[in-house]
């Protein structure tokens, strides 16, 4: 609980900050320096958090924007791809069958776009609502959430090898006329 005379408990959300700071930047270090960045600016703006909102929104934003600042800072650079790499051998026994499926999951959601993997990692692993996920962003709810159906699409397609747009059912209206 956070009091007038404390400030709040920011370190006690450094897990979520670490996990959100490694599924945008890809990288752990970029990842520490971020979150590191991430605690600099709460602290120096602990006067801005309001007491009765959530902790965990208010620092993923800052997070987030941060990232974003560092993305517009880096664009004349030339963005360099994530290597995934697997240090297992192609020799896999049974029992490593789930670090092998876990590996290739992490591969598939590492490749999604980063707006999307953004709006699927503070819902889906981070259990944010779709409210505080979006003002976490920035965005309308429904942005957030063709973003989030978007990532899983792909996943989707991903897994499957069937393209995403197989998947959708044509609209009928009431008449029967698919409007073609």
């Amino acid at each position: 609980m956070t009091t007038k005379s404390s400030p709040p408990d920011v370190l006690g959300q450094l897990g979520a900050l670490r996990r959100y700071a490694l599924t945008l930047t890809r990288n752990r270090d970029d990842a520490e320096d971020l979150v590191h960045d991430t605690l600099v600016r709460a602290i120096e703006r602990q006067h801005q958090f309001r007491p009765g909102l959530a902790l965990r929104p208010w620092l993923l934003t800052i997070l987030h924007n941060g990232f974003v600042d560092r993305l517009r800072a880096r664009r004349a650079e030339s963005r360099r791809d994530a290597e995934i790499s697997y240090a297992g051998s192609a020799e896999l026994g049974p029992s490593q069958d789930h670090a092998l499926r876990l590996s290739e999951v992490r591969r598939a959601f590492l490749t999604l776009p980063e707006e999307q993997r953004a709006a699927l990692h503070l819902v889906s692993i981070e259990g944010l609502s779709y409210e505080d996920a979006s003002a976490s962003l920035g965005i309308p709810v429904g942005t957030l959430v063709s973003r989030v159906s978007r990532a899983r699409a792909r996943l989707r397609e991903m897994e499957n090898g069937v393209p995403a747009e197989s998947n959708v059912v044509p609209f009928k209206s009431a008449g029967g006329s698919d409007g073609r």
